[in-house]
């Protein structure tokens, strides 16, 4: 009577295990058949992320090196402009200064008469005596060469 006692206890437990192991075989099917490829799409979907990656890095040098080369360029449009801005103050400083020769030169020539030709006791004269009575650029009053904001 044991044994039969044994047989009839264990024969639920039997076919419970039975029927645990047809799903288990049915889960390994269905794993077999959907893993691959679930798989493969991770790895592709990996190596496109990687290439994704390596583009921004690309793009971010690209857009660095862009950015130096226009501060690089306002640099020397900076320079630049202060060129332009000192060689135009000198040459209207040297316009004005050669105004005021010019005018007072001709204030004092005005009541004395033209002379057309040197006499010839005057032709080996030192010259550098007619400048004298121009100023020098620094000594006008309203010079503009120094650098003011």
């Amino acid at each position: 009577m044991s044994l039969t006692t044994v047989l009839i206890v264990t024969l639920p437990a039997m076919f419970a295990l039975a029927r645990a192991a047809r799903s288990l075989e049915k889960l390994a099917d269905i794993l077999a058949r959907e893993l691959p490829p679930t798989l493969e799409a991770i790895r592709l979907t990996g190596l496109e992320i990687s290439e994704l990656a390596d583009d921004v890095n690309d793009s971010v040098q690209s857009a660095g090196e862009i950015v130096k080369q226009v501060d690089q360029s306002i640099g020397n449009v900076r320079q630049q402009t202060k060129e332009v801005k000192t060689t135009t103050k000198s040459i209207f400083t040297g316009i004005k200064v050669a105004w005021k020769t010019f005018n007072s030169k001709t204030k004092e020539n005005m009541g004395r008469p033209l002379k057309h030709s040197l006499s010839s006791s005057h032709k080996n004269v030192d010259q550098n005596h007619l400048y004298t009575d121009i100023p020098p650029a620094s000594a006008t009053e309203d010079s503009t060469l120094d650098d003011k904001p």
